[in-house]
């Protein structure tokens, strides 16, 4: 039994971008507070991935690693930029000291302005604690030094985490259990719990959504145990009232295709056979399929954002195949019914 779902990367990519995008403060907050408390949070944060792209350009494709560049106010006035270079895979790299130091050079020498680095480790070995670059020839020397989070530090601090208000410390104990279980009934236990745990907090829904995605994605269960995590997060929102996403989601929408095609080939094969010709078959069987993918959808818009408004609706009896299929797959990560359904460029 795999501890992943194989049709899913297998990476942490996603969830850690996003969790640094949306809880950027909370997450210095927790695991760098020295650096939140010089840091003028009443001005925001904005996101320079394009700017961080161009640095790490040649950097080596397939890197487990996340990272991100933010732009802060500093309390004293001075704009500081923050680098923050995420080890989410958490396997120990030689040269993760000095990769850290060339990304730093890189954006001081590009942008003229202050650069902070922090890095936080993911892995499970206690010794992997890189918190320096140092090099040295000929009576010239170079020392680089930047902060450090160990994850696993974090594990003698459980009950801390448990009952920090920090949004971010969902985060950090999904990242911890998903280095550690490798039992895939010991991860849907965990995971389960730490849905419970953001249920009870009674965050808003855009909220649950988003907190859910980065924890479904963090911890990855075997297909075989997903439907036990789908009743046991049924039964957590009976009890909260509260609405149920992603990986339910997920499940209707490769449950609701599988039907949608049956459904579509059953009534392809009778308008086919009623015609009586090839060419009636092959028409019935495209529409049958494109009446089911429809139908599916309509099904799971209503779940995920409420009753279908009349545009919407105008859109879909309107859209191709080719565009139902893509906005199946697209209702996975849409934060609203206008970014799912948004009109094609014309041209």
């Amino acid at each position: 039994m795999t501890d992943q779902d194989p049709t899913r990367p297998t990476d942490h990519d996603s969830p850690w971008k996003d969790a640094l995008e949306s809880y950027f403060e909370e997450f210095t907050q927790l695991l760098f507070p020295a650096i939140h408390a010089g840091v003028d949070w009443s001005r925001g944060y904005t996101p320079m991935d394009k700017e961080l792209q161009q640095i790490t350009a040649d950097a080596e494709s397939g890197r487990r690693h996340a990272d991100k560049l933010m732009k802060v106010q500093a309390r004293d006035g001075a704009e500081t930029w923050v680098l923050i270079h995420v080890e989410v895979q958490g396997e120990p790299e030689d040269a993760f000291a000095e990769r850290m130091y060339t990304y730093q050079y890189r954006l001081r020498d590009r942008y003229g302005i202050d650069v902070v680095s922090l890095a936080v480790l993911a892995d499970t070995r206690s010794s992997f604690r890189p918190m320096c670059y140092r090099y040295a020839r000929w009576g010239c020397e170079l020392s680089f030094t930047f902060p450090t989070a160990k994850l696993i530090d974090w594990e003698e601090r459980w009950p801390e985490l448990e009952a920090s208000e920090n949004v971010f410390a969902l985060v950090v104990m999904a990242q911890i259990k998903a280095k550690r279980l490798r039992q895939g009934a010991s991860r849907k236990d965990t995971k389960v719990a730490l849905i419970r745990l953001l249920y009870e907090r009674g965050y808003h829904r855009r909220e649950i959504m988003r907190l859910f995605h980065i924890i479904d994605w963090m911890i990855q269960l075997p297909r075989e145990l997903e439907p036990e995590f789908v009743q046991a997060v049924h039964a957590i929102q009976e009890e909260r009232h509260m609405p149920y996403v992603n990986t339910i989601e997920r499940l209707a929408i490769e449950q609701g295709i599988k039907q949608g095609l049956e459904q579509g080939l059953e009534q392809g094969l009778e308008r086919g056979l009623e015609q009586g010709l090839e060419r009636g078959l092959e028409r019935g069987l495209e529409r049958g399929r494109h009446e089911g993918v429809e139908g599916t959808l309509r099904k799971l818009i209503t779940l995920k954002f409420g009753d279908l408004p009349a545009w919407a609706d105008k859109r879909l009896a309107s859209a191709t195949d080719a565009q139902l299929d893509e906005w199946v797959l697209l209702i996975l990560s849409a934060d609203s019914l206008d970014t799912l359904l948004v009109e094609p460029p014309h041209g």
